[in-house]
């Protein structure tokens, strides 16, 4: 009596839209020999439901490639800033320029990535001698800490310009490139405490400066008789310049129509970040938005106004996602939204679909673009208004803090490839 068996195997593919039945099957007669082996296949098109993604309101910025941002000239800033009592006009003029002297630095041809940082001095017997802020391309950072110096203390000039300038030079994280337009603004109006003994006195510091590449200019506010031969040779000691501006710092500080709506787009811009990683590194990011929220309540109008030009540009990118910045790492190709974990998104992420996924991420990128291109748009508005307003003066601005400072920059990066033409920003 012959003995059959049967072996079937039904397989189920899903895939582009597509199902395929697969079915297999073995007949075994008796002995184990095999009679006959099938092979049946049959595909169905079957339709999956669209998912809606919103196409971009306007352009969307074309980030650079990790090649082509490495070939962007590089400047690094470092103001040290005299924080004495007689120093408050100056530093209330810093709080309100810093994001103009910004936009001044990133006008050049190529747009240039860049750094800033801090060191705030007073004399010993104060509050603190020095304090440092290391250079970073998070400018958000940067302003805190100068919305935070307030002039006090001083008085019994001198003060420790010397301690200042040396931590400046060898205690900041320079970078050794040689294309770097690297630069030093010493702004004070007393000279340096010379019977200090345990000090490094300015000669030996601008001798290392020289050395490493850091130009340092002086800036001298008021009009103290004993300061500008020391800030003179500082600057000569140094390749770099020497300028007087009035103990206010001469400042064009002008306020245009168009500042309110500029921080108000500026608000708005912030709220597109959408940081991603792990709870802690998501926890960490956060902060950078914590800090945009309390220069949202503090800073002035017009300051708000200036940041807001620059986070709309390029360089803005290092304000708005200095790292694992959905929106940016996206569009930059450097992330792949399918690619990431779900517990690796924001909160508000993880419970949607990969379509909601998608289409919250095209509706980001597509209010961002809008709000760079309005922010762009108003604030050439606001720099021709105020630029109107400057030829009404006397001397053109030719006086002021923003021109001095834009001067001495473009002509010490053209030595480095760096062109600048348009000006200073307002």
């Amino acid at each position: 009596m012959n003995r059959w068996g049967i072996f079937a195997l039904v397989v189920l593919v899903v895939a582009a839209g597509w199902t395929f039945f697969v079915c297999a099957s073995q007949v075994t007669g008796a002995g184990g020999k095999s009679a006959a082996n099938i092979l049946v296949t049959s595909a169905v098109k079957t339709e999956q439901p669209a998912v809606p993604i919103p196409k971009p309101e306007g352009n969307q910025p074309a980030l650079p490639t990790p090649k082509a941002e490495a070939e962007r000239p590089a400047v690094e800033v470092v103001f040290v800033l005299d924080t004495t009592g007689s120093m408050g006009e100056l530093i209330q003029a810093a709080k309100e320029k810093i994001w103009a002297i910004a936009n001044t630095l990133v006008s050049a041809k190529p747009t240039p990535r860049i750094k800033m940082g801090l060191v705030a001095y007073r004399d010993r017997g104060d509050q603190y001698i020095t304090r440092r802020t290391d250079l970073t391309s998070d400018l958000d950072a940067i302003y805190k800490e100068l919305m935070g110096f307030q002039a006090t203390a001083g008085g019994d000039e001198p003060e420790s310009v010397n301690q200042a300038l040396h931590e400046a030079v060898t205690q900041l994280s320079w970078s050794r490139d040689s294309k770097t337009y690297r630069v030093i603004f010493l702004v004070g109006d007393s000279p340096p405490h010379m019977d200090y003994t345990d000090d490094v006195k300015y000669p030996e510091t601008c001798k290392i400066a020289a050395a490493a590449g850091i130009i340092i200019n002086t800036v001298q506010c008021g009009s103290n008789t004993t300061t500008p031969g020391i800030w003179t040779e500082i600057a000569l000691k140094s390749e770099g310049r020497y300028f007087r501006v009035e103990q206010s710092g001469s400042a064009i500080l002008a306020t245009t129509p168009f500042d309110d709506k500029l921080a108000a787009l500026g608000a708005e811009l912030d709220a597109t970040r959408v940081y991603y990683g792990t709870p802690g590194e998501r926890a960490e990011l956060s902060k950078h938005l914590d800090v945009a929220a309390a220069i949202e309540s503090d800073a002035t109008v017009t300051a708000k106004a200036r940041r807001a030009g620059f986070i709309a540009g390029t360089a803005g990118e290092a304000v708005l996602g200095p790292r694992q910045e959905l929106i940016n790492d996206l569009a930059g190709g450097r992330v792949k939204l399918v690619k990431l974990k779900t517990e690796n998104l924001p909160e508000n992420m993880q419970k949607m679909t990969i379509g909601e996924r998608e289409s919250f991420v095209a509706r980001t990128q597509a209010k961002r673009a809008r709000l760079q291109a309005d922010i762009k748009d108003l604030a050439a508005k606001r720099q021709a208004h105020i630029e109107e307003e400057v030829r009404k003066r006397a001397d053109k601005g030719a006086a002021s803090l923003d021109y001095m400072v834009y001067d001495s920059v473009k002509e010490q990066a053209a030595k480095k490839g760096i062109t600048y033409t348009d000006g200073p920003a307002h």
